[in-house]
């Protein structure tokens, strides 16, 4: 959550920056049509992945696996998407990240070390799984 207000309030900046910058060297309806263009491939894309991920969420569901690998592809594409949409270079790089299967399966990876290899996210603790008793009741009338 730090990191979401600075990135809020430097983010259009930078996106201002660059659009200017690229405006003065190819010219501002070449630079607008360039926004286009990349909004336009990167939603051809999403539409691609996302068909797949859901074509390979389905299979899985019918093998009666838990998709969970395309359920953070569907998150990642969602984020890409969005950030494609917004107008301005920077944020269609990301969503390009976000989007490209194996820049965001290393992205997918970073994730899951982060936030769900933390030793405080696991249920049971590894010092305390010698402390089980396993045994068999009957409750009699």
């Amino acid at each position: 959550m730090k990191y979401f207000l600075p990135s809020f309030i430097v983010l259009p900046i930078l996106e201002m920056y660059c659009l200017i910058q690229v405006g003065t060297l190819v010219g501002a309806l070449n630079t607008i049509a360039l926004v286009i263009l990349t909004a336009i491939i990167g939603l051809i894309l999403l539409r691609m992945q996302g068909f797949q991920t859901l074509m390979n969420a389905r299979s899985k569901l019918i093998q009666s696996e838990l998709p969970t690998e395309e359920i953070f592809t569907g998150i990642f594409l969602a984020i890409g998407g969005a950030l494609l949409l917004t107008q301005g270079f920077i944020t269609d790089f990301i969503g390009f990240i976000c989007l490209v299967p194996f820049s965001r399966h290393y992205l997918m990876t970073l994730v899951i070390k982060r936030f769900f290899n933390d030793p405080g996210f696991s249920q049971q603790e590894e010092g305390k799984a010698e402390n089980w008793i396993e045994g068999e009741y009957k409750k009699e009338k």
